[in-house]
């Protein structure tokens, strides 16, 4: 255990370093995204009712934890595949799950003042009253956890092309076709049905509860849904890691 703690914290560190330059440029896109959303959509809507307000609000929060996971750390893992970085990883005397510890750790940390930005924004755009469970922290972490397991196992099982295609496509679909910022009765049914599967309404449905509902208007089913695909993505991202080449 103590090998492990050290190495994660001499990964993180290592992370950090590496990643200096970008890291500031992430936090203004997650800014610029999180605040676009909660403002610019509701310029898209002729009326701004309390429940249409209340899924922005809580939408743009989920979809910056989904651009963070899914989108720019798969991307960065592919840059890292083409320019040997992610060969040089393997080669590294340290425990795999504190490589990719050291990693998540990175991109949640990145994606915090995006997240606290979209609320905080929300909140006066919209004069929400937030009714927020003391489960909101388990949930944040569990849906950025799963985004970025999911994004991570894309981008270590495919090539980098199809890496940088997939969250391209993963982006588009979670903005424009997922029930995170509209309710899901909106969709044909045939997308609905496909959207109990796949992980963004129930992301969304996580984060929603936490920060309206409390803790006794706590649906188990998004949790439950997450926990399978952030155990999947964890089981592919691991199994890739330690195959040898």
């Amino acid at each position: 255990m103590r090998h492990w703690l050290r190495s994660y914290l001499l990964l993180l560190r290592w992370h950090t370093i590496r990643l200096r330059y970008l890291l500031p440029l992430m936090l203004v896109i997650q800014t610029l995204l999180a605040v676009g959303i909660v403002v610019g959509f509701s310029f898209l809507l002729p009326t701004i009712d309390d429940a249409t307000a209340l899924y922005l609000a809580t939408g743009a929060p989920t979809l910056g934890l989904i651009t963070v996971g899914m989108v720019l750390a798969p991307q960065m893992v592919a840059q890292a595949k083409t320019e040997g970085t992610f060969d040089y990883h393997r080669t590294l005397p340290v425990p795999r799950s504190a490589l990719l510890a050291a990693d998540v750790t990175t991109w949640f940390a990145t994606s915090l003042p995006g997240l606290a930005l979209a609320l905080f924004t929300a909140t006066l755009r919209f004069d929400l009253d937030l009714d927020v469970s003391p489960l909101v922290v388990p949930a944040i972490l569990l849906v950025a956890l799963t985004a970025t397991a999911i994004g991570y196992a894309i981008s270590y099982a495919v090539p980098p092309a199809v890496a940088n295609l997939a969250a391209q496509v993963i982006v588009f679909v979670a903005l424009m076709f997922s029930p995170i910022n509209f309710p899901a009765d909106r969709l044909p049914g045939w997308l609905q049905a496909v959207h109990q599967v796949l992980p963004f309404q129930h992301m969304a449905e996580a984060i929603r509860g936490t920060l309206v509902a409390g803790a006794a208007g706590l649906d188990a089913v998004p949790f439950a849904v997450l926990a399978v695909w952030c155990a999947l993505g964890l089981t592919v991202t691991l199994r890739v890691m330690t195959r040898r080449s």
